[in-house]
């Protein structure tokens, strides 16, 4: 198996590090276009192979995306991180050029790869992965849900006093601060209800700290996150290259799910060896459907961007 990660960043670079840990692939290419980076960062990481005893065999490329031939799965972390003020919207206008040509330069080498973004906004970089390649839209996976789900799991945690792993809870909607939903009515600790556990304040006050994650950590440390991103990407890896069946919420294309069409926005999905393979109808409440709407009214606007590029 081989696995290319685009973008040898923080985020990139962590997600690489995740994978060769776990040998999730046989070879690994990390690519990016500052000169040096991603061969620097790839010599790191197999310098550490024999102390943490992993065979993956890590490769950094400049620019040269011949190396990446015949991946399996392409991670595209590439683009401008977020900067401390800067909305996702913002980065619209100069990620799209980067994710666009980076997918094109992929399939040249591994038209059969299985993609996976990470590059913000996430929603519409997906969006526009899956019109500019015309991929089947089960090879174009946003993995924006995955962590946002994370995060919720931490904020409920800390509140809890338990175990994340104890934890299961989903974030669907739109990767952004105000487009995720939290859906705290279906979280559950080792299946019972953890409403029954948490006040009303808390609840609000889980749900709105997960919403602000993100942008927490971009004021705290003056940049976007870089672990749990790299962690969530890793994670889809392991479940396609494994065919492990996990469920996800993934940015993915609707076709009259949860009443939308025409856009990839995160529901909960299955990921296995075909990328993500079934959506799963979590069955929203009034409320909770009302708020996906609004969340898919707000990246429609976003997608609406490109149209203008």
């Amino acid at each position: 198996m081989k696995v290319t990660v685009v973008g040898a960043g923080a985020v990139g670079a962590t997600c690489a590090d995740n994978i060769a840990r776990k040998e999730l692939c046989n070879e690994l290419v990390l690519l990016d276009i500052k000169e040096g980076i991603a061969e620097g960062k790839a010599q790191d990481m197999m310098q550490t192979a024999t102390l943490l005893g992993f065979d993956t065999k890590i490769t950094g490329s400049t620019n040269d995306y011949s190396k990446t031939a015949n991946s399996d799965v392409v991670v595209i972390t590439s683009g401008l991180p977020r900067k401390p003020g800067m909305t996702r919207e913002e980065l619209i206008g100069v990620n799209a050029g980067i994710v666009k040509g980076v997918c094109e330069n992929i399939l040249k080498h591994s038209p059969n790869a299985i993609i996976i973004v990470i590059s913000n906004p996430m929603d519409t970089m997906t969006y526009l992965a899956l019109q500019s390649t015309g991929l089947p839209k089960h090879r174009i996976i946003g993995m924006g849900g995955t962590l946002d789900s994370s995060r919720f799991k931490y904020q409920l945690s800390q509140h809890l006093g338990c175990s994340p792993a104890d934890l299961n809870a989903v974030v669907v909607g739109g990767h952004g601060d105000t487009t995720m939903i939290p859906l705290i009515r279906l979280a559950t600790w080792n299946s019972t209800p953890v409403t029954n556990f948490l006040s009303a304040e808390q609840q609000e006050k889980i749900v709105k700290d997960t919403m602000v994650g993100g942008a927490t950590l971009t004021a705290l440390i003056g940049t976007s996150a870089w672990y749990a991103p790299g962690a969530a990407g890793a994670a889809l890896v392991e479940s396609i290259l494994r065919d492990e069946k996990k469920l996800f919420t993934c940015c993915v294309a609707l076709d009259g799910e949860y009443g939308q069409k025409d856009i990839c926005l995160g529901v909960p999905v299955i990921i296995g060896k075909n990328g993500w393979e079934k959506i799963l109808d979590f069955q929203l409440n009034e409320t909770e459907q009302a708020a996906f709407n609004k969340s898919a009214d707000a990246v429609r606007s976003m997608n609406d961007v490109l149209k203008t590029l």
